[in-house]
């Protein structure tokens, strides 16, 4: 090409677009053969509808980057409507099955529900049911065996209809036992003691009481039968001073205490009142089960100027 010159070619072929107007068609000028203005494409234009749907395409595959030619838009299926470029794998050869194999067919054997694991799942909940109330059951039986006493009505062969006295029962009934008790004119006197009445106030039978008791040598024995155990019991004197304190020497079993027994004026009854002043004192004595022998006597270093009343024992 030279100056001034539009060289060999005609403008028609030099605008690759040149077919679309006028002027360029009277000139003759053609649309390029490998689509719009790239020539030898791939893609070649084809009439709407000229593909037909499920059949092989016809063009070469697209290469990866290669776009299509210019002008070139690829149909698309209408909503609902089968795609005309697309081919359903099972038409071409060597493609996937048109229908699924049965699971239980030739080609495999498909993957179910486990049947079997929830079949054995099942079985194990009903035995642990099972067994929870079997267990419970057996644990109301226990706690109602454990509630019941085990006693019979009617008695065995080696027991007594009646149930026996229990050691506790025995005890109270010994405590509860009357223990002996003596008045004064049924007491053993020695020593120059006497028996008198003319002193009102005594609370032995008939108002009898001990006098004479006031010189050394003097005594009072008591034998006591029907001790029921032996023990530590309690002796009460009742006795009479003429206003002032008195005491003598306690002898248990032919023993005398290291202790005199004390028979002060506890009613403080006036000097030389004998009736103003009855009243009772009392001292621990060791005695024997059976028959015992206390005695009470005035002995040197003794005050003993009072009269004896009467004698009782209670359990300590």
């Amino acid at each position: 090409m030279t100056p001034g010159s539009n060289g060999a070619s005609t403008p028609e072929d030099d605008d690759p677009f040149g077919y679309l107007y006028a002027d360029g068609q009277a000139r003759g000028a053609q649309p390029p053969s490998g689509g719009y203005g790239y020539p030898n494409a791939v893609n070649r234009v084809r009439a709407v509808g000229e593909r037909k749907y499920g059949q092989q395409a016809a063009q070469a595959p697209q290469q990866p980057g290669q776009t299509a030619a210019y002008g070139q838009v690829p149909q698309q299926a209408g909503y609902g409507q089968p795609n005309a470029h697309y081919q359903a794998p099972e038409t071409t050869p060597g493609g996937a099955p048109t229908t699924r194999q049965a699971a239980h067919g030739g080609g495999g054997r498909g993957r179910g529900p486990n049947t079997k694991g929830l079949l054995i799942g099942a079985i194990a909940v009903v035995a642990a049911v099972v067994i929870g109330i079997s267990v419970a059951m057996l644990g109301g039986d226990d706690s109602e065996n454990t509630g019941d006493t085990g006693a019979s009505s009617t008695p065995s062969a080696g027991e007594s209809a009646e149930p026996s006295q229990s050691s506790s029962e025995k005890a109270n009934d010994d405590a509860d036992a009357e223990l002996p008790k003596i008045d004064a004119k049924a007491l053993l006197l020695g020593g120059g003691a006497t028996t008198a009445s003319d002193i009102s106030g005594a609370k032995a039978d008939g108002g009898v009481y001990v006098t004479g008791f006031n010189v050394p040598g003097a005594s009072v024995t008591w034998n006591v039968n029907g001790i029921p155990k032996k023990g530590q019991y309690r002796l009460y004197v009742n006795y009479g001073v003429p206003g002032k304190d008195a005491d003598a020497t306690l002898s248990v079993n032919g023993t005398a205490q290291t202790r005199p027994l004390n028979m002060k004026n506890f009613a403080n009854a006036a000097e030389g009142d004998y009736e103003k002043g009855w009243t009772e004192t009392w001292a621990n004595v060791q005695l024997n089960k059976g028959t015992n022998t206390i005695k009470l006597s005035c002995e040197q270093g003794n005050q003993c100027d009072v009269n004896l009343d009467k004698l009782y024992l209670v359990k300590d």
